[in-house]
């Protein structure tokens, strides 16, 4: 049978860096002051820019943690941002940062109503338990992803390192429901 997905959604993806080299997370603070760094709560500063609008972890080690970009694309433009507003206040930053995706969440409307609780008991690798949480949680193996399935028939991916990687988890999951006759229209 032949379907179309609904429009899917990235809603946020995860990047690392890592510019091997120690940063004085102090002068940071002190030279951005809308960073916050209080190493008694948590040992990163945080630091947030608008374009793209992110958040960056930035840890003594040299490592970062981006979260909130909305493609692959804008978390490799906000880690390089970030790199060179450090280097425009004379933080001394040797090389260029080696980044990587971590995770792309992806959010999509089925636009009909899973069959949630057949779901759990046809659908290999999944788990149901409504008193804890109302989604089925089903793990899937290629690509290794992780999916929240919702009777609304709204689908949370999570997991994949990149968006093709969480598009055609959320095509295989599509096609499953599909063939098993786990989702009703109207």
């Amino acid at each position: 049978m032949a379907f179309t997905i609904p429009l899917v959604c990235i809603e946020n993806v995860v990047a690392t860096a890592t510019i091997d080299q120690s940063l004085d997370l102090h002068e940071i603070k002190r030279k951005f002051p809308d960073s916050s760094y209080n190493p008694q709560q948590f040992p990163g500063a945080v630091f947030k820019i608008n374009l793209p609008r992110t958040t960056t972890l930035i840890f003594r080690t040299g490592n970062m943690v981006c979260t909130g970009a909305k493609s692959e694309k804008h978390a490799y433009i906000a880690l390089n941002n970030v790199i060179n507003l450090l280097r425009s206040k004379n933080i001394k930053i040797k090389n260029d940062a080696d980044i990587m995706i971590q995770n792309v969440v992806t959010a999509v409307n089925l636009g009909g109503k899973i069959l949630i609780e057949e779901a759990a008991t046809k659908l290999p690798r999944s788990m149901y338990e409504p008193d804890q949480f109302p989604g089925l949680i089903h793990r899937q193996l290629n690509p290794k992803t992780v999916m929240l399935l919702f009777a609304s028939g709204k689908l949370i991916c999570t997991g994949g390192k990149s968006s093709e990687q969480a598009f055609n988890a959320i095509h295989q999951i599509h096609s499953m429901l599909e063939e098993k006759k786990l989702i009703s229209y109207g």
